[in-house]
């Protein structure tokens, strides 16, 4: 039987983290991140077995796209130490 496990994580700005990069650490995936006008490229990443983003029914299609959906999510915090 599998035994379910859940981790969440708040990604900081204050830190110095950017959502884009954690979620393309943890697909496994290449994402542009257009806040730090940057790539973040995880895709030699080894282990990643499966990876799929899970939107609510009334969510935008557009956001099945990972980059997209996790630079809308920067964009939308404005707040430096947020």
């Amino acid at each position: 039987m599998a035994i379910y496990h859940l981790s969440v994580q708040v990604i900081s700005r204050k830190t110095g983290r950017s959502a884009v990069a954690a979620a393309a650490y943890r697909a496994g995936a290449r994402l542009r991140d257009n806040r730090l006008d940057r790539e973040q490229n995880f895709s030699r990443k080894r282990g990643v077995v499966h990876s799929e983003v899970l939107l609510p029914e009334n969510a935008p299609e557009i956001w099945q796209d990972r980059e997209r959906l996790w630079n809308d999510v920067e964009a939308v915090e404005l707040r430096k130490d947020a």
